[in-house]
């Protein structure tokens, strides 16, 4: 993923992202997808191959924001916009690149072309990496018991937690925890 030449001379997605860019960004979300199992395992080997691969792709996110900004569903596609997404999602270790895709996405998301779902996502995550309680109630912080447990939420009624889940478009608390139980769905 290297120098990517001038972004004049390439053929364009709808909006302005380079095609080649957006193929990038899809390719990440697949790599992502595909491994993101590996930076649960118990195995150091693999948890140090997730982390390379984060910080290889907030890396070049980094550099993608930098050229073109957030890119949006209109300017890059929905699969590529969303590769954006999870790889600010993931970038765990870059704090400071999940600040900067946080506030970018919230700019796409006001002017209509970004997920509301994956702002929350997103705040959530941030919120949690900075030691704060999230406010959707997104993330996870393990298993304990065969049950999954939530990192803590700023508002500790379930109910409110799930209203603004579904203004977003999340399924409620309950449904996304099971999830995540051992040998839940997926």
């Amino acid at each position: 993923m290297g120098d990517m030449g001038n972004a004049g001379d390439r053929a364009a997605a709808p909006g302005g992202i380079p095609e080649d860019v957006a193929a990038e960004l899809r390719a990440m979300k697949r790599e992502q997808t595909g491994s993101a199992h590996l930076g649960l395992s118990d195995d150091f080997a693999e948890q140090f191959a997730w982390r390379r691969l984060t910080a290889e792709h907030g890396d070049r996110l980094e550099r993608i924001l930098d050229e073109y900004g957030w890119p949006t569903e209109a300017g890059a596609g929905e699969e590529a916009a969303t590769g954006a997404w999870l790889v600010a999602q993931h970038a765990d270790r870059q704090l400071g690149l999940q600040r900067r895709a946080l506030s970018l996405l919230e700019r796409a998301v006001a002017d209509g072309g970004a997920s509301p779902r994956h702002l929350a996502f997103l705040r959530d995550r941030v919120l949690v990496n900075e030691g704060r309680p999230q406010i959707y109630g997104t993330q996870i912080a393990g298993v304990r018991d065969g049950a999954p447990v939530p990192w803590p939420c700023a508002d500790p009624d379930p109910a409110r937690v799930d209203a603004l889940r579904a203004e977003v478009g999340i399924a409620p608390f309950a449904e996304h925890t099971a999830r995540h139980a051992p040998g839940g769905p997926r």
